[in-house]
């Protein structure tokens, strides 16, 4: 299909992603993308598939482990993923390619909402996988939130 690979840098991920979205006219090659991305998630150890772990409000089992460092002064978080869901795994993904590597504060500022608008995919997710998008990004920020709160 000619995609560029979407795992190239952290910073160009996105940037790959909307454009190789922007080559699929119908919503079936779309989906397939995301599935495809999906299939490119990091594994998450076998042991991080537990209830810590979980993220509460999603339709599908979504598991997320935050990695917390410092560079800078500044707390950096990674975290890894995965979902029992094929299309789900593609999205979270997609939230992982967003935040993933980047400061609590550039986390806290970065709304995914304006990704999921201009991949078209607000207006063709069902409202379970909205939700459960949301509860992700929630979970996300609030781990953020965490990292930068005084010790």
């Amino acid at each position: 299909m000619g995609f560029r690979n979407a795992r190239d840098t952290m910073a160009g991920r996105i940037d790959d992603i909307i454009e190789n979205f922007e080559l699929l006219d119908e919503w079936d090659d779309r989906y397939r993308y995301l599935i495809e991305l999906g299939r490119e998630l990091d594994p998450l150890p076998e042991a991080a598939h537990n209830e810590d772990n979980k993220v509460r409000g999603c339709a599908s089992q979504v598991w997320l482990e935050t990695h917390l460092a410092k560079s800078d002064g500044a707390a950096v978080l990674t975290f890894l993923g995965d979902s029992d869901a094929h299309i789900v795994r593609g999205l979270v993904y997609l939230i992982l390619a967003l935040y993933s590597g980047h400061s609590a504060q550039e986390i806290l500022a970065t709304d995914a909402q304006d990704l999921f608008h201009r991949l078209g995919l607000d207006a063709h997710l069902t409202p379970q996988r909205s939700n459960g998008v949301r509860a992700m990004v929630e979970r996300i920020k609030a781990d953020a939130r965490a990292a930068m709160a005084p010790t």
